[in-house]
Protein backbone atom coordinates (compact mmCIF):
# COMPACT_ATOMS: atom_id res chain seq x y z
CA UNK A 1 0.00 0.00 0.00
CA UNK A 2 1.36 3.42 -0.74
CA UNK A 3 0.83 7.01 0.92
CA UNK A 4 0.68 9.48 -1.27
CA UNK A 5 0.60 13.06 -0.61
CA UNK A 6 -0.05 15.53 -3.36
CA UNK A 7 -2.67 15.33 -6.51
CA UNK A 8 0.21 14.22 -8.74
CA UNK A 9 1.14 11.40 -7.34
CA UNK A 10 -2.32 10.34 -7.42
CA UNK A 11 -3.76 10.99 -10.60
CA UNK A 12 -0.40 8.69 -11.67
CA UNK A 13 -1.06 6.27 -9.48
CA UNK A 14 -5.07 6.10 -10.93
CA UNK A 15 -3.47 6.42 -14.51
CA UNK A 16 -1.23 3.10 -13.92
CA UNK A 17 -4.09 1.16 -11.95
CA UNK A 18 -6.22 2.08 -15.32
CA UNK A 19 -3.83 1.49 -17.60
CA UNK A 20 -3.43 -2.11 -16.35
CA UNK A 21 -7.21 -2.64 -16.56
CA UNK A 22 -8.28 -2.03 -12.88
CA UNK A 23 -11.49 0.02 -12.45
CA UNK A 24 -10.92 2.78 -9.56
CA UNK A 25 -12.92 3.35 -6.15
CA UNK A 26 -12.57 6.10 -3.30
CA UNK A 27 -13.51 6.07 0.20
CA UNK A 28 -13.26 10.02 1.54
CA UNK A 29 -12.91 9.77 5.28
CA UNK A 30 -11.64 12.80 8.32
CA UNK A 31 -9.38 9.41 9.35
CA UNK A 32 -10.05 8.40 12.63
CA UNK A 33 -10.71 4.65 11.16
CA UNK A 34 -13.13 2.84 12.73
CA UNK A 35 -15.11 -0.70 11.43
CA UNK A 36 -17.33 1.68 9.76
CA UNK A 37 -15.27 3.16 7.32
CA UNK A 38 -13.38 -0.63 6.63
CA UNK A 39 -16.60 -1.86 5.57
CA UNK A 40 -16.73 0.39 2.98
CA UNK A 41 -13.51 -0.20 1.99
CA UNK A 42 -14.49 -3.81 1.70
CA UNK A 43 -18.05 -3.04 -0.48
CA UNK A 44 -15.63 -0.78 -2.75
CA UNK A 45 -13.15 -4.06 -3.00
CA UNK A 46 -15.57 -6.40 -4.10
CA UNK A 47 -16.07 -4.37 -7.30
CA UNK A 48 -13.04 -2.86 -7.48
CA UNK A 49 -9.86 -3.40 -8.52
CA UNK A 50 -7.74 -0.57 -7.45
CA UNK A 51 -8.97 1.07 -4.22
CA UNK A 52 -8.10 4.81 -2.42
CA UNK A 53 -8.85 5.99 0.35
CA UNK A 54 -8.63 9.77 1.58
CA UNK A 55 -7.34 10.70 4.75
CA UNK A 56 -7.74 14.45 5.55
CA UNK A 57 -9.82 16.07 8.42
CA UNK A 58 -11.33 19.29 6.75
CA UNK A 59 -11.15 22.45 8.20
CA UNK A 60 -14.15 23.90 6.05
CA UNK A 61 -16.96 21.61 7.18
CA UNK A 62 -15.91 22.68 10.69
CA UNK A 63 -18.33 25.49 12.48
CA UNK A 64 -16.57 24.83 15.88
CA UNK A 65 -13.19 25.46 16.43
CA UNK A 66 -13.05 23.41 19.41
CA UNK A 67 -14.53 20.26 17.51
CA UNK A 68 -12.23 20.73 14.69
CA UNK A 69 -9.47 20.83 17.32
CA UNK A 70 -10.66 17.81 19.22
CA UNK A 71 -11.04 15.66 16.34
CA UNK A 72 -8.50 12.66 16.27
CA UNK A 73 -5.95 12.49 14.24
CA UNK A 74 -3.96 9.05 14.10
CA UNK A 75 -2.37 8.85 10.82
CA UNK A 76 -0.18 5.83 11.26
CA UNK A 77 -2.89 3.10 12.69
CA UNK A 78 -5.38 4.36 10.42
CA UNK A 79 -2.78 3.24 7.61
CA UNK A 80 -2.05 0.11 9.03
CA UNK A 81 -6.16 -0.37 9.40
CA UNK A 82 -6.88 0.52 5.78
CA UNK A 83 -3.82 -1.39 4.59
CA UNK A 84 -5.07 -4.72 6.45
CA UNK A 85 -8.73 -3.97 4.93
CA UNK A 86 -7.33 -4.06 1.13
CA UNK A 87 -6.72 -0.15 0.60
CA UNK A 88 -3.76 -0.22 -2.42
CA UNK A 89 -3.23 3.74 -2.02
CA UNK A 90 -4.13 6.42 0.66
CA UNK A 91 -3.85 9.76 0.21
CA UNK A 92 -3.42 12.10 2.74
CA UNK A 93 -2.72 15.48 1.67
CA UNK A 94 -2.03 18.41 3.70
CA UNK A 95 -4.41 21.69 3.85
CA UNK A 96 -2.32 23.65 1.48
CA UNK A 97 -2.63 20.80 -1.14
CA UNK A 98 -6.47 20.80 -1.35
CA UNK A 99 -6.75 24.81 -0.51
CA UNK A 100 -3.35 26.60 -1.95
CA UNK A 101 -2.66 30.16 -1.45
CA UNK A 102 -5.32 32.27 -2.70
CA UNK A 103 -8.22 29.83 -3.14
CA UNK A 104 -11.47 31.50 -3.21
CA UNK A 105 -14.11 28.97 -4.90
CA UNK A 106 -16.88 27.33 -2.70
CA UNK A 107 -19.02 24.48 -4.04
CA UNK A 108 -23.13 25.38 -2.81
CA UNK A 109 -26.04 23.53 -2.82
CA UNK A 110 -28.70 25.68 -2.11
CA UNK A 111 -32.07 24.93 -0.79
CA UNK A 112 -33.65 22.41 2.42
CA UNK A 113 -31.32 19.58 1.51
CA UNK A 114 -28.28 21.98 2.96
CA UNK A 115 -31.02 24.26 5.24
CA UNK A 116 -32.38 21.67 7.72
CA UNK A 117 -31.58 19.23 10.27
CA UNK A 118 -27.76 19.91 10.00
CA UNK A 119 -27.83 22.59 8.10
CA UNK A 120 -29.96 24.41 10.71
CA UNK A 121 -27.56 23.61 13.64
CA UNK A 122 -24.31 24.49 11.61
CA UNK A 123 -25.13 26.74 9.50
CA UNK A 124 -25.00 26.70 5.75
CA UNK A 125 -21.50 26.81 5.62
CA UNK A 126 -21.10 23.13 7.27
CA UNK A 127 -22.37 21.97 3.60
CA UNK A 128 -20.04 23.91 1.66
CA UNK A 129 -17.13 22.97 3.46
CA UNK A 130 -18.64 19.14 2.55
CA UNK A 131 -19.20 20.02 -1.28
CA UNK A 132 -15.95 21.83 -1.97
CA UNK A 133 -13.92 19.22 -0.61
CA UNK A 134 -15.33 16.40 -1.86
CA UNK A 135 -16.15 17.88 -5.64
CA UNK A 136 -11.75 18.41 -4.66
CA UNK A 137 -11.77 14.81 -4.24
CA UNK A 138 -13.33 13.36 -7.07
CA UNK A 139 -12.16 15.94 -9.40
CA UNK A 140 -8.44 15.03 -8.17
CA UNK A 141 -8.83 10.89 -8.06
CA UNK A 142 -11.45 10.23 -10.67
CA UNK A 143 -12.82 7.60 -9.03
CA UNK A 144 -15.10 5.55 -11.23
CA UNK A 145 -16.98 4.92 -7.98
CA UNK A 146 -16.80 6.47 -4.31
CA UNK A 147 -18.27 4.93 -1.08
CA UNK A 148 -19.88 6.44 2.02
CA UNK A 149 -22.12 5.32 4.51
CA UNK A 150 -25.38 5.40 5.33
CA UNK A 151 -25.12 7.18 8.81
CA UNK A 152 -24.26 10.27 7.28
CA UNK A 153 -27.50 10.38 5.41
CA UNK A 154 -27.69 14.77 4.56
CA UNK A 155 -24.48 14.17 3.72
CA UNK A 156 -25.29 12.03 0.66
CA UNK A 157 -27.87 13.63 -0.31
CA UNK A 158 -25.98 16.87 -0.93
CA UNK A 159 -22.82 14.65 -2.44
CA UNK A 160 -25.37 13.15 -4.73
CA UNK A 161 -27.17 16.41 -5.64
CA UNK A 162 -23.48 18.13 -6.13
CA UNK A 163 -22.46 15.14 -8.47
CA UNK A 164 -25.95 14.91 -10.36
CA UNK A 165 -25.43 19.08 -10.72
CA UNK A 166 -21.66 19.28 -12.08
CA UNK A 167 -21.86 15.85 -14.28
CA UNK A 168 -19.26 14.41 -12.55
CA UNK A 169 -18.89 11.04 -13.97
CA UNK A 170 -18.52 9.31 -10.65
CA UNK A 171 -21.20 6.40 -9.27
CA UNK A 172 -21.97 7.29 -5.59
CA UNK A 173 -22.65 4.11 -3.63
CA UNK A 174 -24.41 4.34 -0.34
CA UNK A 175 -23.57 1.94 2.29
CA UNK A 176 -25.72 0.62 5.24
CA UNK A 177 -24.94 1.97 8.66
CA UNK A 178 -22.12 -0.26 10.72
CA UNK A 179 -23.55 -0.32 14.10
CA UNK A 180 -21.64 -1.73 17.43
CA UNK A 181 -23.09 -5.06 18.88
CA UNK A 182 -25.06 -2.64 21.49
CA UNK A 183 -26.75 -0.85 18.74
CA UNK A 184 -24.68 2.27 18.61
CA UNK A 185 -23.73 3.56 15.14
CA UNK A 186 -20.10 3.37 14.83
CA UNK A 187 -18.45 7.25 14.52
CA UNK A 188 -15.08 8.37 15.26
CA UNK A 189 -16.71 10.83 17.88
CA UNK A 190 -17.74 7.42 20.14
CA UNK A 191 -14.41 6.69 21.71
CA UNK A 192 -14.69 10.17 23.43
CA UNK A 193 -17.64 8.91 25.44
CA UNK A 194 -17.07 7.74 29.23
CA UNK A 195 -18.66 4.46 30.16
CA UNK A 196 -21.87 6.15 31.75
CA UNK A 197 -22.55 8.23 28.54
CA UNK A 198 -22.19 5.68 26.29
CA UNK A 199 -25.10 3.46 28.25
CA UNK A 200 -27.05 7.12 27.93
CA UNK A 201 -25.88 7.19 24.17
CA UNK A 202 -27.60 3.97 23.50
CA UNK A 203 -31.14 6.10 23.58
CA UNK A 204 -30.71 6.93 20.22
CA UNK A 205 -30.70 3.97 18.52
CA UNK A 206 -33.20 2.90 21.05
CA UNK A 207 -35.73 5.98 20.21
CA UNK A 208 -35.10 5.29 16.57
CA UNK A 209 -36.22 1.64 16.77
CA UNK A 210 -39.44 2.62 18.15
CA UNK A 211 -40.52 4.80 15.86
CA UNK A 212 -39.27 2.36 13.16
CA UNK A 213 -41.49 -0.35 15.09
CA UNK A 214 -44.59 1.83 15.33
CA UNK A 215 -44.70 2.72 12.02
CA UNK A 216 -44.13 -0.95 11.21
CA UNK A 217 -47.50 -1.60 13.32
CA UNK A 218 -49.40 1.15 11.52
CA UNK A 219 -48.80 3.97 12.91
CA UNK A 220 -48.97 6.92 10.22
CA UNK A 221 -49.10 10.28 11.96
CA UNK A 222 -45.48 12.08 12.26
CA UNK A 223 -46.29 14.26 15.15
CA UNK A 224 -47.06 10.26 17.58
CA UNK A 225 -44.29 8.81 15.60
CA UNK A 226 -41.83 11.49 16.72
CA UNK A 227 -43.00 11.65 20.59
CA UNK A 228 -42.63 7.65 20.91
CA UNK A 229 -38.82 8.51 19.95
CA UNK A 230 -38.69 11.59 22.64
CA UNK A 231 -40.36 9.34 25.51
CA UNK A 232 -37.25 7.17 25.18
CA UNK A 233 -34.51 9.75 25.04
CA UNK A 234 -36.25 11.38 28.24
CA UNK A 235 -36.08 7.82 30.20
CA UNK A 236 -32.29 8.72 29.46
CA UNK A 237 -31.63 12.03 30.10
CA UNK A 238 -30.93 13.03 26.56
CA UNK A 239 -32.06 15.87 24.35
CA UNK A 240 -32.71 16.06 21.02
CA UNK A 241 -31.24 18.63 19.02
CA UNK A 242 -33.31 17.40 16.37
CA UNK A 243 -35.58 14.77 15.92
CA UNK A 244 -37.43 14.70 12.32
CA UNK A 245 -39.10 12.64 9.77
CA UNK A 246 -38.06 13.81 6.12
CA UNK A 247 -38.45 12.68 2.45
CA UNK A 248 -35.43 11.07 1.77
CA UNK A 249 -34.08 12.77 -1.28
CA UNK A 250 -35.70 16.25 -0.55
CA UNK A 251 -35.43 15.82 3.31
CA UNK A 252 -38.92 18.68 3.66
CA UNK A 253 -40.73 17.64 6.96
CA UNK A 254 -43.48 15.05 6.28
CA UNK A 255 -47.03 15.26 8.33
CA UNK A 256 -47.68 11.91 7.71
CA UNK A 257 -45.38 8.69 6.78
CA UNK A 258 -47.51 6.86 3.85
CA UNK A 259 -44.00 6.15 2.23
CA UNK A 260 -40.44 5.60 2.52
CA UNK A 261 -39.37 8.13 5.04
CA UNK A 262 -36.06 8.87 6.81
CA UNK A 263 -35.90 9.64 10.67
CA UNK A 264 -33.11 11.65 11.75
CA UNK A 265 -31.60 12.79 14.49
CA UNK A 266 -28.82 14.63 16.68
CA UNK A 267 -28.10 14.77 20.12
CA UNK A 268 -25.17 15.69 22.57
CA UNK A 269 -24.24 13.25 25.38
CA UNK A 270 -22.04 15.22 27.68
CA UNK A 271 -20.23 17.31 24.62
CA UNK A 272 -20.29 14.44 22.15
CA UNK A 273 -22.68 15.41 19.28
CA UNK A 274 -23.69 11.98 17.43
CA UNK A 275 -26.09 11.88 14.62
CA UNK A 276 -28.44 8.50 13.28
CA UNK A 277 -31.05 7.72 11.07
CA UNK A 278 -33.70 5.19 9.92
CA UNK A 279 -35.55 4.76 6.86
CA UNK A 280 -39.05 3.80 7.68
CA UNK A 281 -41.76 1.92 4.96
CA UNK A 282 -38.25 0.15 3.51
CA UNK A 283 -38.03 -3.14 4.58
CA UNK A 284 -37.67 -4.62 7.93
CA UNK A 285 -36.44 -1.71 9.01
CA UNK A 286 -33.08 0.05 10.61
CA UNK A 287 -31.18 -3.48 11.59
Amino acid sequence: MRIVRTVRELREAVAAARAAGSTAALVPTMGALHEGHLSLVRAARSEHGFVMLSIFVNPKQFTDAADLAAYPREEGRDAALAEGAGVDLVFAPDAAELYPGGFATTVHVSGAITETLEGAGRGSAHFDGVATVVSKLLIAAAPDAAYFGQKDAQQLVVVRRMVADLGLPVRIVACPTSRDEDGLARSSRNVRLGAEQRIRALAIPRALDAIAEAARAGETDAAALLARGEAVLAQSGVDAEYLALVQPDTLEAVQRVTEPTLCAIAARVGDVRLIDNVLLGDGPGRR
